[in-house]
């Protein structure tokens, strides 16, 4: 299991709360939402199916700039890189 802390400031509107529950479906993922704070805290079982670019997007995609707490796991890394095409 592959663990990850985000600090997302303006999470704490109820409203936001609801738009990234309903936006988790599309992780393969566990969360828990501690709003006081604007933290999400992530559980992540099979990290090759999820990369930090669709954690950005998915907080992006309600209006928030996600901030990655302490160590970033190398596994959610793949997926930021861009690869050379061959001719």
């Amino acid at each position: 299991m592959t663990e990850l802390l985000v600090y997302a400031p303006g999470l704490r509107e109820e409203e936001r709360i609801m738009h990234l529950g309903h936006h988790m479906d599309l992780l393969a993922a566990r969360y828990k939402v501690d709003a006081s704070h604007d933290m999400v805290y992530f559980e992540i079982d099979d990290p090759s199916k999820i990369t930090l670019k669709q954690v950005n997007e998915l907080f992006e995609t309600i209006g928030l700039q996600p901030r990655f707490v302490g160590h970033v796991p190398p596994e959610l890394k793949r997926g930021d890189v861009t690869e050379r095409l061959q001719p």
